[in-house]
């Protein structure tokens, strides 16, 4: 007789096992000759040692599956027990090997693989994992949110967090939207749409609104952080070129001891009223260099829209350069005639004494 305890983690057990044991229960029927007991975390096999062994492996290769495509249908349990699988589950073991890299950060709706796409993008997801806090800063179009919504999928998939809390300052992009008719909801939604749109890329719709109406998904204005304590949580600051150094700091104060953070930001489209500077300037500047917080420059060679988008960045950059230098110039050129007047009056003052 043979005794194999497997513990299994950081995968959703009521999907490895299915509702009900549903799926636990076609393991058991597979090897009517091994004892299969579920505790918590630990699978228990007893019976022959090549029984054992053989029920193992599948149970291996099941949590294998489940971890590559985020969920585990009736089907693929029936394909792995019959052997259906071999050739996925080979490539898998190369690419866990190293031999090959497809930068999957996670699987999305209909297995769909979310990758890291860029040199800049790759590296925030190396970043993030090895940082609690993370500045990623960069043009429209570079997947500066997708991709920290992805590592925050991921994070809670793999139940490193046990919530993902994204939120956004609720300012209009240069454009008064004026009143809005509904409830609370129905006016801040149209801020947070941007958030609402990769989520649905990346979960199944029901298991996307069992997330959001049992709060482990929340989606909200930053104003809602006030007084708030952060903790086993993913958490996303989007937009933050539109935040106060005052909300800025509020909100990094609310992270718990376990938590894990993203900020993404656009210096270029800042809509704060001209009389308000960015927080995210000053943000940069004097926490770069903390142990644990983290600064990435993502550029147009990271986008990933249309093929005008890079270009259409390109130009604008190189206006603002223009802009830029000419100011010097004017400056200068200003600076240069107020000296010369101002060296002409003294030699006035001094040929009259």
């Amino acid at each position: 007789m043979s005794e194999i305890i497997l513990t299994i983690n950081g995968v959703d057990h009521v999907e490895l096992y299915g509702e009900q044991n549903s799926k636990l229960n076609l393991i058991k029927k597979a090897f009517p000759d091994v004892s299969i007991i579920s505790r918590g975390e630990n699978l228990k096999l007893s019976g022959e040692k090549k029984d054992t062994q053989k029920a193992k492996s599948k149970v291996e290769q099941l949590v294998k599956v489940l971890r590559k495509h985020e969920t585990l249908s009736i089907q693929q349990v029936k394909d792995v027990l019959n052997g259906n699988l071999a050739y996925e589950l080979e490539e898998d073991e190369k690419d866990d090997k190293g031999k090959t890299s497809n930068n999957v950060i996670v699987f999305g709706r209909n297995s769909k693989p979310i990758k890291a796409r860029t040199r800049n993008q790759k590296k925030m997801v190396n970043l993030s994992e090895s940082n609690d806090v993370l500045f990623a800063i960069g043009p429209a179009g570079t997947g500066k949110t997708y991709t920290a919504v992805a590592l925050a999928v991921r994070a809670l998939k793999t139940k490193m967090v046990r919530k993902i809390i994204l939120t956004r300052p609720a300012v209009e992009a240069g454009e008064s939207l004026g009143f809005l008719p509904g409830d609370l909801k129905d006016k801040i939604d149209p801020y947070l749409r941007p958030l609402y749109d990769s989520l649905d890329d990346m979960l199944p719709g029901e298991k996307l609104d069992y997330f959001m109406q049992n709060r482990i998904i929340e989606v909200a204005p930053l104003a809602f952080m006030r007084g708030r304590t952060l903790d086993n949580a993913f958490i996303i600051l989007d937009e933050a070129q539109n935040c106060t150094s005052g909300q800025i700091k509020m909100f990094l104060t609310r992270l718990g001891p376990s938590a894990k953070c993203i900020i993404t930001g656009d210096l270029s489209q800042i809509d704060l009223p001209r009389n308000q500077k960015s927080g995210l300037y000053k943000a940069l500047n004097i926490l770069g260099d903390l142990n644990g917080i983290a600064k990435l420059f993502l550029t147009s060679e990271d986008v990933v829209r249309h093929r005008l988008v890079k270009d259409i960045i390109t130009r604008y950059d190189q206006a603002d350069t223009a802009r830029r230098e000419e100011r010097k110039e004017n400056a200068a050129r200003k600076e240069a005639t107020e000296n010369k007047v101002t060296n002409n009056s003294e030699d006035d003052i001094e040929s009259n004494i």
